[in-house]
């Protein structure tokens, strides 16, 4: 009997607990097309209750929910967040039915704004510009939307970072180009419409597909069955980087036996960007079709291709643009009426990728991806050494002709030039060279025809022609991504993966320009070396003096080849109070050269295989965020890893031989953040603090040095191989972020970024070239607490936001920027700058005025304000039509955006001399921001 009333008392507990349980219920559909939207992230405010809409938009929200009038929130990136005020009776089984989401298109606007923006800051190759991976989704933070849309047309990086210290992967795979770490945008420029889906893992923060990097990690995914199903046609006028963009996509939604496929094509043209002589031509092509075998597997393949050809732009020094203004541009010039940049680079690289979904269990998930890219990367110049060879009666050889530079800022055509010894200045000369810069100033194409037809003419070969570096890069990739949940506490995620990439380089001729071939010397290595064979001249001494015409090889050929194998693990806790993770990885890296070519510099270690590289890495992090409560968090995110360098900065003249950078180790980075959010309804508020490392990393670089002290016979002029080995680097800053929502209809909106980004330790200096035999090390490059170039290290925004219940929108904001530097020249802080020609300490050497010759310069202070804005309609049928603007830099501030000391005067006496000019011969080469541009989009969805 007491069994009997236990279970009673029992049973009655039981239902009056379940009975006390709340229930919500509802289906979240499209307000135009009512098609249901799945994983919408659903909460009530204030609570721990929250949920998700399953496939069929549908979502369940139970437990001891309390009473009282609460709020219910619903968040879907691409959709405006919806709030939805309940009254909630203790144990009531709440029935929402249909609860209706409006695109965002102010979101949507901002992210075609932004990709807009990336495109533009591609116009410099070796700006190191900051990368917008992970920006894209930055209207989830307000400090990362300022980044994004306002801060990076200034060539601002988060946290200082160059963006090869950032990871960006599709679908799952890595992007980053293996030569230099950095992603490469114009490999799937062009595609906005389809690259929406995005998850971003601001710095070392837990991300499921990647250990991740210090800048942070974005994954695209491109899948068929993850696009909202419709179509969008769109149009857009720009004077930016390109002057129109058309655009078409059509996603099928799910089809009858589980197909789905999306296809989306778009053209981008400019006969010249805001930048003078800058064309831009690109057609972006993407499909993706994917098959629902069952409940468990998928399949899906995605393409695309983005072939893109487009103008450079110069950097120029000072005397150059008080001549021609800051748009000027010398690679081009006009030919026939039409404007022919001389400076091209040309991106062909399809990738194909194969995906499968594997779903084991309900908690449990596996994604396993190939991918295949191959294709080429070609970057054109004049190459202007052309020669004819001269057998004498005696059966030696000679070479007669080169062309000079035609480059019409070349350094001895300007006014400064003609100027540049005191006792001895031609006035007129200098009067002459800055008029014709003045009226004319542009690449001759005519004078250059005309100088091959008279060598063809003469019996030799053409002295000009238009001559492209080429990378054939061919790289196939695979990897496994797991992922389970198996309680409500524990996520974990790992991921295994592997690359192969095979790398052909090689020098190829574009345009003879009118003559018939071209003689495959090095002209300016003969005219300088006493070489009686003419053995140094040669580019491959297996083929002597070798005549070449269009499509041919030249001057160097050689493969890379590399192969990366990684693996992490993940674990993430997550409880009322505490989020919690921890991650681990390892890589294992290789590199190989293989010559084809036997250079005439180096005909022992030129042909045939260098040595193989390897590293091995590891990676170890951690981190979480503290609730103490619904309004307040405190997170702290730490890192320690180590990178192999790049091949980029492996081989120190890969070009001409097999050597690679001596004692080469990986770099070693860590970094530190520590976060306080605060978060209401109407307040969102980021304070973040970080500290971040990188030690013993390596770069070369490439230029022509005078000045140069203890080469004895071989001179003191060369063109050579900086190494900068040993680099340490540190990075200090706070980032804020805030928004306040006044009323329903205005937001008013702050950043800021304040940083110092600094070199640490005085690295080693190395220097090699074809002009002496041996590497010679300069000892230490006194780089210690100089500034780390790379646009500001403090930016500021303030600013507002209008939204309309009528769906037109207004903002605008108003930035300012400081702290920004010129990138200096290590050389000339190493001891070679005291020596003289024979390694002695200059007689007239002088510490102090060193010292002041090499403060580094430090940009003027700038302000720009932009402002965006647009409309939306709702049609009938479900189509809505929109139309979005951006004005940026609205009153045309004229500011630079980068720039570097030139390298050539690398003592003290040349560097002085140079100085106290009026106008320096080799003064620093700038990059300016653009004046005030815009960005329009009309487009139709349906």
């Amino acid at each position: 009997m007491k069994k009997c009333n236990f279970i009673l008392v029992l049973g009655l507990l039981t239902f009056i607990h379940i009975s006390a349980q709340t229930t919500l219920t509802g289906t979240v559909v499209d307000a135009a097309t009512f098609n249901k939207i799945e994983e919408v992230a659903i909460s009530i405010e204030g609570t721990g209750f929250n949920g998700s809409s399953n496939n069929n938009g549908e979502f369940i929200i139970s437990g001891e929910i309390p009473e009282g009038n609460l709020v219910l929130l619903f968040v879907k990136n691409g959709y405006l967040n919806l709030r939805l005020p309940l009254n909630i009776s203790q144990g009531e089984h709440k029935d929402l039915d249909l609860i209706s989401l409006r695109a965002d298109l102010l979101k949507e606007q901002i992210q075609i704004g932004i990709i807009s923006l990336s495109d533009a800051e591609l116009n410099e190759e070796d700006a190191n510009i900051a990368s917008v991976s992970g920006l894209l989704q930055a209207t989830k933070d307000v400090f990362l939307n300022a980044a994004a849309f306002d801060f990076s047309a200034t060539f601002f990086r988060l946290r200082g970072l160059d963006s090869e210290y950032g990871r960006l992967l599709i679908n799952g795979i890595e992007m980053n180009k293996i030569f230099n770490g950095r992603p490469q945008w114009s490999n799937w420029g062009g595609l906005n419409d389809v690259q929406r889906n995005q998850q971003f893992s601001m710095g070392t923060t837990a991300s499921e597909v990647s250990f991740g990097a210090l800048a942070g990690t974005t994954n695209i995914t491109m899948r068929a069955s993850q696009f909202q199903k419709g179509t969008r046609l769109s149009y857009a006028l720009a004077n930016r980087s390109y002057k129109g963009r058309i655009m078409a996509t059509y996603n099928s939604g799910e089809l009858t036996n589980g197909w789905f496929y999306s296809i989306s094509a778009s053209r981008r043209f400019a006969e010249e960007g805001f930048i003078e002589g800058t064309p831009y031509n690109s057609n972006s092509f993407f499909i993706s079709i994917e098959k629902k075998i069952n409940a468990a597997h998928s399949l899906n393949f995605s393409g695309f291709y983005t072939p893109v050809t487009r103008g450079k732009s110069s950097a120029n020094t000072q005397e150059v643009i008080d001549l021609k203004g800051q748009t000027y541009n010398s690679f081009w010039g006009v030919q026939d009426g039409e404007i022919r940049n001389s400076r091209l680079k040309e991106i062909k690289e399809p990738v194909l990728m194969l995906n499968h979904f594997w779903k084991l269990s309900e908690t449990t998930e596996l994604n396993t991806n190939l991918a295949y890219q191959f294709g080429k990367t070609a970057n054109t110049r004049i190459d202007y050494g052309g020669t004819r060879l001269i057998i004498s009666e005696n059966g030696q050889e000679s070479y007669i002709g080169g062309g000079s530079n035609p480059d019409p800022s070349y350094y001895q055509k300007l006014p400064s030039y003609f100027l540049r010894f005191e006792n001895n200045q031609n006035y007129e000369a200098a009067y002459l060279a800055a008029q014709y810069l003045k009226d004319e100033g542009q690449v001759n194409w005519n004078q250059i025809y005309n100088a091959n037809r008279i060598a063809t003419e003469n019996g030799g070969n053409s002295i000009y022609v238009i001559s492209e570096d080429r990378t054939d890069d061919t790289q196939f990739s695979a990897n496994t991504i797991f992922f389970s949940k198996p309680n409500d506490h524990l996520i974990i995620n790992s991921r295994l993966n592997y690359t192969h990439l095979q790398s052909e380089n090689f020098a190829s001729i574009r345009d003879l320009l009118g003559g018939n071939a071209y003689l495959d010397i090095d002209f300016f290595a003969e005219a300088n070396a006493e070489d009686t064979e003419g053995v140094t001249a040669q580019s491959d001494l297996e083929n002597r003096n070798r005549l070449v015409g269009e499509d041919a090889k030249y001057k160097y050929n050689f493969n890379f080849t590399a192969d990366i194998l990684n693996a992490f693990a993940q674990a993430q806790w997550r409880y009322s109070r505490w989020d919690l993770y921890a991650a681990l990885e390892i890589s294992q890296t290789s590199y190989l050269r293989n010559g084809l070519f036997r250079n005439g510099h180096f005909p022992n270690n030129s042909l045939g295989k260098s040595d193989q590289l390897n590293f091995t890495d590891f990676g170890i992090k951690g981190g979480g965020t503290y609730k103490l409560s619904g309004k307040h968090l405190i997170e702290v995110n730490a890192a320690y890893l180590t990178n192999a360098p790049t091949l980029k900065n492996s081989f120190s003249n890969p070009r001409e031989n097999n050597n690679t950078v001596k004692d080469l180790t990986s770099e070693i980075l860590n970094t530190v953040d520590l976060s306080y959010r605060y978060r209401t309804p109407n307040l969102k508020l980021r304070i973040t603090g970080y500290a971040s490392e990188v030690k013993d990393a390596t770069e070369i670089s490439f230029y022509y040095a005078d000045g140069l002290s203890g080469l004895g016979q071989a001179g003191t002029t060369a063109f050579v191989q900086e190494i900068l080995k040993g680099i340490d680097k540190q990075f200090f800053g706070v980032e804020l972020g805030a928004e306040y929502q006044i009323t329903t209809t205005f937001k008013i909106k702050g950043a800021a970024a304040l940083g110092q980004f600094t070199y640490s330790n005085n690295p080693e200096l190395v220097l090699t070239s074809n002009n002496f035999e041996s590497a010679i090390s300069y000892g230490q490059s006194y780089l210690k607490n100089y500034r780390i170039a790379g646009g500001p290290q403090n930016a500021a925004q303030i600013g507002f936001e209008y939204r309309d219940p009528d769906y037109w929108w207004f903002g605008t904001t108003v930035n300012y920027f400081s702290n920004a530097y010129a990138d200096i020249a290590p050389l000339n802080r190493t001891s070679n700058f005291s020596k003289d020609v024979d390694g002695f300490t200059l007689i007239d050497y002088d510490e102090e005025r060193a010292k002041s010759l090499l403060v580094q310069e430090q940009f003027d202070n700038y302000m720009l304000v932009n402002v965006i804005g647009g409309k939306s309609w709702l049609l009938k049928g479900g189509y809505y039509l929109g139309f979005f603007i951006s004005i940026n830099n609205v009153l045309d501030k004229v500011y630079k955006t980068g720039g570097f000391e030139q390298a050539r005067n690398a003592n003290f006496r040349n560097l002085l001399s140079d100085k106290e000019r009026e106008q320096p011969v080799f003064g620093n080469k700038y990059w300016y921001g653009n004046g005030t541009t815009y960005y329009a989009n009309m487009y139709v969805r349906f």
